[in-house]
């Protein structure tokens, strides 16, 4: 058997059975798309803003709340915001109706010693309670002196003194 020359043309090694197996020119592969596009984020907001005709929004996602720079300390935390009240009747009610004040009064009745800042949360409220109280126009009664007996027994010799003849006409 004759040798034959290698050469760079490649020929058909067969025939071919049906013209369907050979690639059209003018179909292109499709290609997978895995994920967005490059610059997908400023082209969907310009998308979405041409229907509904709003320039202003903003892209980006996450919290727009500012962020304090420094440290909280204990301190600062555990002290509660001051309540802004309409009234002072209702800051009296308010006041009155504390649960705090009230176990820290019950404690002081009971003779137990406080904490400093316990003590300073009654003294200043109590003081609140009392302005409050003047300013509303409220005394309690057992603030009030009572007459002595000397002064409702001057009032009963006057009422004995007084003659009736000096009434009539």
């Amino acid at each position: 058997m004759a040798r034959q020359k290698k050469s760079r043309k490649v020929g058909k090694i067969g025939v071919s059975k049906t013209p369907s197996n050979v690639r059209k020119p003018t179909e292109k592969r499709v290609k997978k798309h895995l994920g967005k596009p490059a610059g997908s984020r400023n082209n969907e907001a310009l998308t979405d803003n041409q229907g509904s005709k709003k320039v202003n929004k903003d892209p980006r996602h996450g919290s727009k709340k500012p962020v304090s720079l420094i440290a909280e300390t204990k301190d600062q935390k555990s002290l509660p915001k001051k309540i802004k009240y309409f009234s002072p009747t209702q800051e009296l009610a308010a006041i009155e109706k504390d649960p705090r004040l009230a176990t820290l009064l019950d404690k002081v009745d009971l003779g137990k010693k406080l904490a400093r800042e316990d003590q300073q949360y009654i003294d200043q409220t109590l003081a609140r309670h009392k302005v409050l109280c003047d300013l509303l126009g409220l005394t309690d009664e057992a603030e009030k002196p009572k007459e002595s007996s000397e002064q409702q027994s001057d009032l009963y010799s006057q009422f004995e003194a007084i003659d009736i003849n000096d009434f009539k006409d």
